[in-house]
């Protein structure tokens, strides 16, 4: 059985899809964007950019009930490779300890041009 997570917390959905999903122990959240969902407004930095798009997966595992250290795989898209080391710096002020697995692409292009969007997943326990 499948359960569909919600928050105001974070950004609406752009698309037909939900911001998480919940199956068998295992939560799924759908690529984060950098947008403040109290204002729908996008940070200038990629250091900024970074820190919302993790508030955003936050608030989506507080909402499921979920914390960071459950994080065991992230996915970070950047559009620019060049800002690894920035985004890096950032993530790794949200990730202290028994870090989650990772991979990071450049892709050609975000949704509204932004520089990151971060796609995770956890499990409990």
């Amino acid at each position: 059985m499948k359960r569909i997570i919600h928050t105001d917390r974070a950004p609406l959905a752009v698309g037909p899809y939900s911001q998480a999903v919940e199956a068998g122990g295992t939560l799924y959240i759908s690529g984060q964007l950098p947008i403040d969902p109290a204002t729908g407004l996008t940070p200038a930095t990629i250091e900024e950019q970074t820190e919302q798009a993790l508030k955003n997966v936050g608030a989506i595992l507080e909402a499921a009930g979920y914390s960071y250290a459950d994080v065991v795989k992230s996915t970070v898209l950047l559009s620019d490779m060049a800002d690894f080391a920035a985004m890096n710096s950032v993530y790794a002020r949200f990730y202290t300890e028994k870090m989650p697995a990772r991979a990071a692409y450049q892709v050609a292009q975000l949704p509204f041009g932004v520089k990151v969007e971060i796609e995770t997943i956890a499990v409990k326990g």
